[in-house]
């Protein structure tokens, strides 16, 4: 799961890992939920296990 720090808004869950590059790729670099622009620094990437 990967999350946007400042607001929590899930960005990316499922099964297939993706790296953050990617998420930012994907989401144009801003947070669907704050509008916040993303970078390494305010997205956490959480693993666990199903």
């Amino acid at each position: 799961m990967i999350v946007c720090n400042k607001c929590k808004t899930v960005l990316y869950l499922g099964f297939e890992l993706k790296s953050p590059k990617d998420i930012l790729k994907a989401t144009e670099g801003r947070c669907r939920g704050c509008g916040s622009i993303l970078n390494y620094n305010n997205v956490k990437l959480e693993v666990t296990k199903a």
